[in-house]
């Protein structure tokens, strides 16, 4: 297997507060652990550009694109000021660049495994992306990664089956509000129920059923989000065949993860991975594009990444 790794220098120059948890130590200690475990070397490292604002519109509003470039602070005023654009989405100096570089590494990569350069790919990203909304940027999150790089995937590269797998402790509520409209996408989670963003509607529109969208309660365990998984989500990935899979690879249901109250390991993250991995190579020739969402305590987040790029990378 041949695993690109994406992972822009700028992503860590945005910040939100030494108290906040999405931080840009994050990233860190995902780099670290890929030396630890050994696996760095099995990783094919790639560059990215930054994506483009007219890139961001297909997916975005004017006006949510306007919130986050009118408002960042000049770079001349230092990276510890922040404009809050809600109670916890700041931004700094390099948000806009960061937010830019994050995007341009998921469309690298959606370019580079659909150009058959590589099998699949992680892109360790950040600010984050599935709770930014067509309309609006929220919850960490500025534009939408994903949401951005399959819409690359159908507009550019003519695709009519996509999936897109989120398996953060939150709802992708961004995502689903891009896509519930979109037959040619398939959207399928499972999320911790009561909790940010509060989501009472996670379904699809009348006459569709793209959004497969579990609820779990909180304290679910690996068992239990094992078993929705065969039963909701690898039915409708069947029957939607699709022709790539992207990732919101949150790793917040993890046990050691204080953001949520969800009891998944390392193990429980190769697992679903390998799943995916199943559909990929049946309906898509393996191509899938994995996106950081989540996943803040961070020992556990180096750790839950290490096991989804060994099973991504086949090497477990």
């Amino acid at each position: 297997m041949s695993t690109g790794f994406f992972s822009p220098a700028d992503c860590k120059l945005h910040e939100m507060g030494t108290w906040h948890p999405e931080c840009p130590a994050r990233l860190q200690a995902i780099e670290d652990q890929l030396i630890a475990s050994r696996i760095d070397q099995f990783l094919e490292y790639r560059d990215a550009a930054p994506a483009t604002l007219t890139t961001l519109a297909t997916v975005h509003s004017p006006a949510a694109i306007a919130l986050v470039v009118d408002n960042v602070p000049a770079e001349s005023e230092g990276a510890e000021r922040h404009y809050p654009l809600d109670p916890d989405t700041l931004l700094n100096a390099f948000s806009l660049k960061a937010a830019l570089s994050a995007a341009g590494a998921a469309l690298a990569a959606t370019d580079a495994v659909i150009a058959g350069e590589l099998d699949n790919a992680f892109c360790a990203i950040r600010p984050p992306g599935h709770h930014a909304t067509p309309l609006a940027p929220m919850g960490f999150c500025l534009f939408n990664n994903v949401a951005i790089a399959v819409r690359h995937a159908l507009d550019v590269h003519g695709l009519q089956r996509v999936a897109i797998i989120d398996f953060d402790v939150h709802h992708g509520n961004g995502t689903h509000e891009a896509f519930r409209d979109e037959p040619r996408v398939l959207m399928a989670s499972f999320f911790q129920e009561n909790l940010y963003p509060f989501c009472s509607d996670t379904g699809s529109r009348p006459g569709l059923h793209n959004m497969v969208n579990v609820g779990v309660p909180a304290f679910s365990a690996g068992a239990a989000v094992r078993q929705a998984i065969l039963d909701k989500w690898i039915p409708a990935l069947h029957a939607h065949a699709p022709q790539m899979i992207f990732i919101s690879a949150g790793f917040d249901a993890h046990r050691e993860d204080d953001l949520g109250q969800m009891g998944l390991v390392e193990a429980d993250y190769a697992w679903i991975t390998r799943q995916i991995m199943a559909i990929a190579k049946q309906y898509a020739g393996g191509r899938i594009v994995s996106c950081l969402e989540g996943g803040y305590n961070l020992s556990a987040l180096g750790r839950s990444v290490v096991a989804h790029l060994k099973a991504l990378a086949e090497l477990d």
